[in-house]
C-alpha cells in the first residue's frame, strides 16, 4: 500500500538551490536513521543512555503519567495533522514542495527527540518473565517487529516516505513521480504491516514496567485511531480499488476472512 504525497511539478532552479535542497533532505534522512536506531534502544531499554525505563528525571507516578501521555499526545497531534492532505495543500504555499516531506520528517523527529529527552521512567515492574526460552522468544519478536517496520517502509518506497527521493528528483531536474497503489508482499496479508510491526515491537517485553506498559497502550490506541483516519484518505484518493482491498485483506491480523 502506498502513501500519497504532494506531487511537485518540474521546477527551474539554480545549481546552488538544487544542492541546498539535496543537502537539506539528505541531512534529515540521516537524522531519521540515527533517531530510528535510538528508538529501538529506547523502547528495548538497552544501548542508549535515555530509555523508556531509565535515565530520565525522577517524578511521582501521577506526574510521570501526565507528562508521558502529553508527550505521546504531542506526537499524535503533530503526526495526524501534518500527514493530512488538506494540511499539505495549505502549507506547501509556504514550504517548497520538493522539501515538504523532508520538513514533515524533521518536525516528527523534533517531537520524538523531545519525547526521549523529557520522558519520565516508571520502572515499577508489572510482569517479569524468568524463562530463558520465553524471554528469547519475546526478544526475537521484538527484533522481528522492528524488521517488519523497516520492510514495510521499503514496500511503500522507503526513500519517498522519508523525503529523500523528492529532493534527489528535484536536484536532478526531473518531475517527481508520486507513489502508486501497490498490493504486494506483506500488504497481501494485512493492510497495515508497518503499524503491526510497531505494535509487535512495543509489546514484546520480557520485563514490562509501568512506563513501558503506558507507552504500549497509548501508542496502540493511537495507531488504531490513525488507521481509521488514514483509510478515509486512501479511499478518497484510490476510490473503489481501496474499498475492494479493505474487503479482501484484514487490517492487522493475517486471518482468513469469511466469504
Amino acid at each position: 500500500m502506498s502513501i500519497q504525497h504532494t506531487a511537485s511539478a518540474p521546477q527551474h532552479a539554480t545549481g546552488f538551490s538544487r544542492a541546498l535542497v539535496l543537502s537539506y533532505g539528505s541531512l534529515i534522512y540521516l537524522a531519521f536513521l540515527v533517531t530510528f536506531l535510538y528508538l529501538i534502544g529506547f523502547v528495548g531499554d538497552f544501548w542508549v543512555p535515555l530509555t523508556i525505563d531509565s535515565g530520565g528525571a525522577a517524578a511521582s507516578t501521577g506526574s510521570a503519567i501526565v507528562i508521558n501521555v502529553c508527550l505521546l499526545g504531542l506526537f499524535a497531534v503533530q503526526h495526524t495533522i501534518m500527514a493530512r492532505h488538506g494540511f499539505k495543500k495549505w502549507w506547501t504555499r509556504f514550504v517548497p514542495e520538493p522539501v515538504e516531506r523532508s520538513t514533515f520528517v524533521l518536525f516528527t523527529l523534533a517531537v520524538l527527540i523531545t519525547m526521549v529527552l523529557l520522558w519520565r521512567p516508571m520502572p515499577s515492574v508489572v510482569w517479569q518473565l524468568e524463562s530463558g526460552l520465553v524471554r528469547g522468544i519475546l526478544w526475537t519478536s521484538f527484533a522481528l517487529g522492528w524488521g517488519t517496520v523497516l520492510l514495510a517502509t521499503c514496500l511503500i518506497d522507503h526513500f519517498d516516505l522519508f523525503g529523500l527521493k523528492q529532493v534527489v528528483v528535484f536536484a536532478r531536474g526531473h518531475e517527481y513521480p508520486p507513489p502508486n497503489f501497490e498490493e504486494r508482499s506483506l500488504y497481501r496479508f494485512v493492510r497495515h504491516p508497518l503499524l503491526l510491526g510497531f505494535m509487535i515491537a512495543f509489546w514484546s517485553a520480557p520485563t514490562m514496567t509501568q512506563g513501558h506498559l503506558l507507552f504500549a497502550v497509548v501508542t496502540t490506541a493511537y495507531m488504531l485511531a490513525a488507521i481509521q483516519i488514514e483509510e478515509r484518505g486512501l479511499i478518497a484518493v484510490h476510490g473503489e480499488s481501496y474499498e475492494d482491498y479493505r474487503r479482501r485483506v484484514p487490517m492487522l491480523l493475517p486471518l482468513p476472512r469469511r466469504r
